[in-house]
């Protein structure tokens, strides 16, 4: 089982917006899809991890689950005819590139935004409901703390992780350098299409902003995101009150024409700075705003240059971070090579304990209990010393790929399909 691991993606890659909307999982439906797995498909080491961009299952198994796998999903999210969309999955059955794919999107190389900074912590979430669901074995185990530890090379020895990469990020890295003297900023974000709602997801992860408000012309729309977020709603008619309130405007208002005019602006009588960023094209605020005392706005263009210079960097450091996954994947592939033997090794040990035994029982009658203690001592030491060479010798088959023909041998020499997996002491 240790060279069936699976994977069973889709993304944005070859999925559209509307279709990994439809497929996506929030958390309780992530943990209900893990128990459907474990309860209905023979696999174990299973792992669910479900985002924006998106949904996908690793498992251990002998055999192609994937089409099982799809057809549980559909149950989970109340899709009957889930089958329709088969074409936008990926089914990846070699042992090799799911892992390569489970490293590859851990460190963010797989991310619509390369380097992605959040996707770490959603794979150590999803790991840890297998964990808490029993749904992880040791190949798991083994395998996402490797996953951890690269992670944390990746941003010691690269600048992989540095900068804010995307629009959205950019935008809040600028509203933390706009806001750094600013006690307990007060941020309203007008307008939630996909760049307004990417705002507001960083913006909720962010520990920095605790006072933030959303607003869209659509309340119903701004209600969703704004549970999902745990945001608090203006009702779009209040927008003047929400304006002269605010420290920050992120707006991304989709028009023909500028929605915030100066004659708007000039009417709030700003006291004190105030930041308007633009992320809509064409642009949502009017050019003149900038010439308002005390108003200071910010374009599209500012924060993209922000987020390509960060992308540069990004990309340039690619080479080494893909250096480092391949040591960490050779040092994995290492162990996993060690376990398949584990279990030979158990029942040589196993096979030879009991020779010792046998040839025990029959001389401890003999024996006082003093020389049986000591006779005790010296032929488990010799156990030892027998057992070592053919130890160092499987291991060493493993890392040439020659263990099974080591393992035939050891089978036939002490008969060890009669020996029970686990050692007894």
């Amino acid at each position: 089982m240790l060279q069936n691991f699976k994977a069973v993606s889709l993304s944005y890659k070859k999925a559209p917006l509307d279709i990994r909307e439809l497929i996506a999982l929030d958390e309780i439906s992530c943990k209900q899809f893990l128990q459907n797995l474990k309860d209905f498909i023979q696999a174990s080491d299973l792992l669910v991890l479900s985002t924006c961009n998106r949904t996908e299952v690793y498992y251990t198994s002998d055999s192609d689950a994937s089409a099982e796998i799809v057809k549980l999903l559909g149950i989970t999210k109340g899709i009957t005819n889930i089958t329709q969309y088969l074409d936008y999955f990926t089914i990846i059955n070699s042992h090799a590139d799911a892992v390569q794919h489970l490293f590859d999107v851990s460190m963010g190389l797989d991310a619509q935004v390369v380097g992605d900074i959040q996707i770490s912590n959603q794979v150590k979430q999803a790991y840890q409901w297998s964990a808490d669901n029993a749904t992880a074995g040791p190949f798991l185990h083994r395998l996402l703390h490797t996953i951890f530890f690269t992670n944390k090379r990746v941003v010691q020895e690269t600048s992989f992780r540095d900068g804010a990469a995307s629009t959205s990020y950019a935008a809040i890295e600028l509203v933390e350098e706009l806001t750094v003297d600013i006690p307990e900023p007060k941020i309203l974000v007008v307008g939630i299409g996909e760049i307004g709602a990417d705002v507001c997801r960083n913006l909720k992860e962010s520990s920095v902003f605790q006072h933030i408000t959303i607003t869209n012309r659509t309340q119903s729309k701004a209600q969703l995101l704004a549970d999902e977020c745990q945001l608090q709603v203006l009702p779009f008619e209040d927008i003047v009150q929400g304006l002269k309130e605010a420290d920050v405007i992120i707006s991304s208002i989709a028009s023909n024409t500028p929605f915030f005019t100066s004659e708007m602006i000039k009417r709030l009588n700003v006291l004190s700075y105030k930041f308007f960023i633009d992320l809509a094209v064409p642009r949502s605020i009017e050019a003149e705003v900038e010439n308002i005392p005390g108003v200071l706005v910010y374009n599209i263009d500012t924060i993209q240059n922000k987020a390509t210079k960060a992308l540069e960097q990004r990309l340039a450091a690619i080479p080494k971070v893909r250096e480092i996954i391949a040591e960490s994947i050779d040092q994995f592939n290492d162990w996993s090579k060690e376990m398949m033997v584990s279990p030979t090794i158990h029942k040589l040990k196993n096979a030879l304990e009991t020779i010792r035994q046998e040839e025990m029982a029959r001389h401890l009658k003999k024996l006082s209990p003093e020389e049986s203690k000591r006779v005790d001592e010296i032929t488990k030491s010799m156990m030892q010393k027998i057992i070592k060479l053919p130890v160092l010798q499987l291991k060493a088959a493993c890392k040439r790929g020659e263990a099974e023909t080591l393992i035939d041998v050891l089978n036939d020499l002490f008969d060890l399909e009669k020996q029970p997996d686990e050692h007894q002491s």
